[in-house]
């Protein structure tokens, strides 16, 4: 599937109640397009004294819902008709007022309504919160956001920063981007709900002077994408990153590394705690014996210096060594003859699972080809997008997990 299709097929009712982040709920109905989903707008009375019916419908591009009185509707029950082929509901922005109306199970006009009429057990209610720090921090509201979560709503956000009334703190609306990332999570299967997974990403840096240093061209896209995936399949992640300049995925726990030692010293504490360990990082196999305290300098003479190297810790096998190791997934970037370094690697490291591919072909990009090795032989993940291949590979893994 492409990423851009990730809504395909899926029907959103997108409300809106009154508040001045209804000009984000414009770019997230194009979002929300742009990955597939039909979207159906309903505004409230307060929604439109803040954006136009006629920006949400030429975004939408289906006509918006203001009240419960709608004459289009043949049997005049908007409020059942809108939910009866959704998928989900989302409001944002969600105001303390209709967070309260929610809360006491009031429906007065269209959007409480069909929040109350809707088939609860296949319809989600997603609810982005926005308002005043103050408002949002008073026990009111939040006894009422414990209520609506209680009954089976889910919240999102709100974020922490500057607010329109030139106050700062928690009480924005989550950016579109956010939402549409959030909304997509919601619908992915939650194949490793209650599980904790760690990975590695990246590539590592040792340094040889303070100015210079042996890496490689390891972007990290392929973990960053398994970190995504592995969490919108429920999963608890921690993301340990080499230096990379990738955006943390969302509720992700990120550790920022430099070395191939940094990175050994902060997984292998971590991962007895966790039930899963996906190492994609690729990380240096030799370091420089010492570091140069200042930069090593031609001298004109053309001598070309001699650098003692020493090898890096192995992580992924001193993770699969440990008394209490989690299910260890490693990855083998190869230049050629990928099925059978990607079998060596796997019982050298004494893993379950290797996923292989060509190092040259994909760093940087953002697609991919994997090739899954176990005892059972080899099977290949054809080339798509990378969080495409992430959640497949999530899927995988998911499958081989012992039963809890």
């Amino acid at each position: 599937m492409n990423e851009l299709q990730d809504l395909q097929g899926r029907h959103v009712v997108l409300g809106l109640s009154g508040g001045i982040a209804c000009y984000k709920s414009a770019e997230l109905v194009r979002e929300l397009v742009r990955h597939g989903a039909s979207v159906q707008v309903v505004m409230t009375e307060a929604a439109a004294q803040f954006i136009t019916p006629v920006t949400m419908q030429a975004l939408s591009n289906r006509s918006v819902y203001l009240s419960q009185w709608d004459a289009r509707e043949p049997n005049a029950m908007a409020h059942i008709n809108l939910t009866r082929e959704a998928d989900a509901v989302l409001v944002a922005p969600a105001s303390a007022d209709f967070i309260a109306k929610l809360a006491q199970g009031r429906a007065d006009e269209l959007l409480s309504l069909l929040c109350l009429a809707r088939p609860i057990e296949r319809c989600a209610l997603l609810l982005a919160p926005a308002m005043n720090r103050e408002m949002w921090a008073h026990p009111a509201t939040q006894r009422n956001a414990a209520q609506v979560v209680a009954d089976g709503a889910l919240i999102l956000g709100p974020a922490a920063g500057d607010q329109a009334c030139g106050e700062v703190g928690d009480g924005r609306m989550l950016e579109a981007l956010e939402l549409c990332d959030e909304l997509i999570a919601h619908f992915q299967p939650k194949r490793l709900a209650g599980r904790r997974v760690l990975i590695s990403a990246g590539p590592t840096f040792e340094a040889i002077d303070p100015v210079r240093g042996i890496t490689n061209l390891s972007s990290g896209k392929m973990g960053f994408a398994i970190a995504r995936a592995a969490q919108e399949a429920g999963a608890s992640v921690t993301l340990v990153a080499g230096p990379v300049a990738l955006p943390t995925p969302r509720h992700v726990a990120r550790v920022d590394v430099k070395s191939a030692q940094q990175m050994h010293d902060a997984v292998l504490p971590l991962a007895p705690q966790h039930d899963v360990f996906v190492a994609t990082a690729a990380v240096a196999d030799w370091r420089p014996a010492e570091c140069g305290a200042q930069k090593i300098k031609k001298d004109g003479s053309g001598a070309v210096p001699t650098i003692p190297m020493t090898e890096n810790p192995d992580i992924l096998a001193a993770v699969a060594r440990l008394p209490a190791a989690p299910y260890c997934v490693g990855f083998a970037a190869e230049s050629h003859d990928l099925a059978q370094h990607a079998r060596a690697k796997r019982l050298r490291k004494g893993v379950p699972l290797i996923v292989g591919n060509l190092g040259p072909a994909t760093f940087g990009r953002d697609d991919n080809a994997l090739l899954l090795v176990d005892d059972q032989g080899e099977r290949e993940l054809a080339r798509a997008d990378k969080l495409t291949l992430a959640r497949a590979l999530v899927a995988e893994i998911a499958q081989r997990l012992p039963a809890r």
